[in-house]
């Protein structure tokens, strides 16, 4: 199912947008990634956390005009401008919800449409190309986003309907959950770290940038602590599709175990990603929503965790 060609409208995401001549220097003190790496032909994925490391939103940023643009959970972008605003009072940057000036499309296995726009994208993860107000970003292997203001929006889903099949959001996030990546949804709000989604593993967080909200706590769990719970790729063979922030549980613990971080259907069942102990994840007994629900298995992830290399970012 994810490994045909298609598109389709990215509809549970909306866009913040912060501009001026203060918006990147804001940023750079709130925000997990480092913005001196954006480039007009780089994006990354991002975290803004509270003071005690739990992320508030997790997105993807990129240079935009005279600012960034942030990519998150639509549900996430008013208390997210909210706690940001109290912050630039005295930053001169302005920061709103763009969702309404853009439209945006997920394109899998769809390169050579992308092409047939002027945008040659490389493979390289979070690589951006721009051409006739488009803009495309490399995601994960053969995934890319493709970003257009609104006005554009008939023209350019025309334009890929003409190449590619239009699939749906389910087939896009089974995409996503098979390249590894976690993201922060209105039921998993300030429950996580960084580290438990996989952050630092796929370029969301800088460990050289110096200080942001919640640096403290960041990175004393990447150089002292131990990470008890991670990001695991698991599959549920039938039943319900778990919601975003369904616990998990394990016979051999009194407590939950985990929480569900994304959940799509695949053609024989439906694969997850969830933040697990790590030693209940290794043990292998793992059930959704109850201690006698459905059975989890686990699979693998398309990347393995490296300390010494993440701490290089």
């Amino acid at each position: 199912m994810a490994d045909s060609a298609f598109f389709c409208t990215l509809s549970h995401e909306g866009v913040l947008g912060v501009r001026g001549a203060d918006a990147a220097k804001f940023l750079q003190g709130q925000l997990t990634c480092n913005l001196n790496y954006l480039s007009d032909s780089q994006a990354s994925l991002g975290a803004r956390c509270t003071q005690k490391g739990r992320m508030q939103s997790s997105f993807r940023i990129l240079l935009e005009g005279d600012g960034v643009l942030l990519a998150m959970a639509s549900e996430l972008l008013e208390p997210q401008l909210a706690d940001l605003k109290k912050y630039a009072v005295f930053s001169k940057s302005k920061l709103t919800d763009e969702s309404a000036a853009w439209v945006r499309f997920g394109v899998d296995h769809g390169d050579a449409a992308l092409t047939s726009l002027g945008l040659e994208l490389p493979q390289d993860t979070d690589s951006v190309v721009r051409n006739d107000g488009l803009i495309a970003i490399r995601v994960s292997p053969d995934r890319a986003e493709l970003w257009a203001a609104a006005d554009q929006a008939d023209v350019i889903k025309g334009k890929l309907g003409a190449l590619l099949a239009e699939g749906d959001l389910n087939q896009w996030l089974l995409g996503q959950i098979r390249a590894g990546i976690g993201q922060v949804m209105p039921g998993t709000r300030e429950l996580f770290i960084p580290q438990m989604l996989n952050l630092q593993a796929v370029g969301g967080v800088s460990f050289k940038k110096g200080c942001y909200t919640g640096q403290e706590i960041v990175a004393r769990m990447q150089y002292l602590g131990k990470l008890k719970r991670r990001l695991y790729r698991v599959k549920l063979d039938a039943g319900e599709l778990p919601e975003p922030g369904t616990q998990l549980f394990s016979p051999a613990h009194a407590s939950a175990i985990g929480e569900v971080v994304l959940a799509a259907r695949a053609e024989r069942n439906i694969e997850l990603l969830a933040v697990l102990q790590a030693e209940a994840a290794e043990a292998g007994d793992l059930h959704v929503g109850a201690l006698d629900g459905p059975a989890l298995h686990l699979l693998d992830l398309p990347y393995e965790l490296d300390r010494d290399r993440e701490i290089q970012r």
